[in-house]
């Protein structure tokens, strides 16, 4: 029994992520885990070597 909780808390951690990631996608947003992701260009992960 305990098996099964486990795996439906690890379940919906992993869906509430993905439906996270889903919704900002939508909406515009370029890079989610950047702090100004709405505010900048898209491209502030880039390689500036």
């Amino acid at each position: 029994m305990t098996d099964i909780i486990i795996i439906a808390v690890v379940v919906a951690i992993i869906g509430g992520a993905a439906a996270y990631i889903i919704r900002e996608k939508k909406r515009g947003v370029k890079c989610i885990g950047c702090p100004a992701a709405g505010k900048c260009a898209g491209n502030c992960h880039s390689d500036t070597k």
